[in-house]
């Protein structure tokens, strides 16, 4: 079975020294990054593509470490990411992008709009930790909380990624999909990418001192069922972010794949006007 988004799709640019995986399409127009879900890759967004190329010319890449994208230590971690996308978004000729961030690109695209605030468009976050004190559950907890990585080093990570992938409960996920996700983090780089979620003790309690101050206007979608990310994260921003809307769908962690067509519905609409009307609700 081929997928729309497939691997034949995908090109590589070097970045600020790295080399990372992108995938381009849709209109010439307003610009939208989408950033890879983890541990997954920007295949995660194959089923939402076709809806969302009908809106914006779309970027979409692995997030260095993830993916097939090289990686630097140095940016394993939310703020130095949110640092790193501003430079993708100036590689790529991206004026004031539309950005989506599920899962670990949440944190990212928050740090990148509280450091750059006139430089993105708006933002699509979600099923990525926020909340302090930390709210985490499953296997994300365990990783987060463990003492050391050692006792990950060798375990087979296709099986740690087919772990995670049972959460997935509502789509079936094609077969080049689910190799390119398990192919993505072989050897070494599950482990390693690792480090970045391991660095949110430290980098949320930082980024929740940041949010009032955030004016980028930012979609929050967050699945009800979510056990690994439960929805108080999503609450705790849109408690504190002033130009947010919160929805809340009936999926769990990976809303961009097990609701589809409500994700891709709500980020349509997002983009055809609803960033505008959160931003103008704050200032009236």
């Amino acid at each position: 079975m081929s997928t729309w988004l497939d691997t034949s799709r995908m090109q590589f640019r070097t970045v600020d020294g790295l080399s990372i995986r992108f995938a381009e399409g849709g209109p010439r127009g307003d610009h939208a990054l989408l950033l890879s879900p983890w541990p997954e890759s920007l295949l995660a967004f194959e089923p939402t593509w076709s809806r969302l190329a009908e809106h914006a010319h779309l970027v979409a890449i692995d997030l260095p470490g993830f993916g097939h994208s090289e990686r630097r230590n140095a940016l394993m971690s939310p703020r130095a990411m949110g640092e790193f996308l501003i430079r993708v978004a100036d590689t790529f000729g991206l004026d004031r992008p539309h950005v989506i961030g599920p899962d670990i690109g949440t944190a990212a695209a928050l740090f990148a709009a509280a450091q750059c605030p006139e430089r993105l468009r708006s933002l699509v976050v979600g099923s990525g930790g926020a909340a302090i004190p930390l709210q985490l559950g499953g296997i994300l907890k365990e990783w987060v909380d463990a003492a050391d990585l050692e006792s990950y080093r060798n375990a087979e990570p296709r099986q740690l990624v087919s772990g995670a992938l049972t959460g997935i409960v509502q789509y079936s996920l094609p077969p080049t999909v689910r190799e390119d996700y398990l192919s993505s983090y072989e050897g070494d780089r599950f482990v390693e990418s690792m480090r970045y979620v391991r660095s949110y003790p430290s980098e949320l309690r930082d980024l929740s001192d940041l949010l009032p101050e955030i004016q980028t206007p930012v979609q929050i979608i967050a699945g009800a069922q979510d056990a690994a990310v439960p929805p108080v994260n999503a609450e705790f921003l849109h408690e504190r972010l002033p130009n947010s809307r919160l929805d809340i769908i009936d999926a769990g962690h990976f809303t961009w794949e097990d609701a589809a067509d409500e994700y891709g519905a709500l980020v349509t609409n997002w983009w055809s006007g609803g960033y505008l009307a959160a931003a103008s609700a704050h200032r009236s």
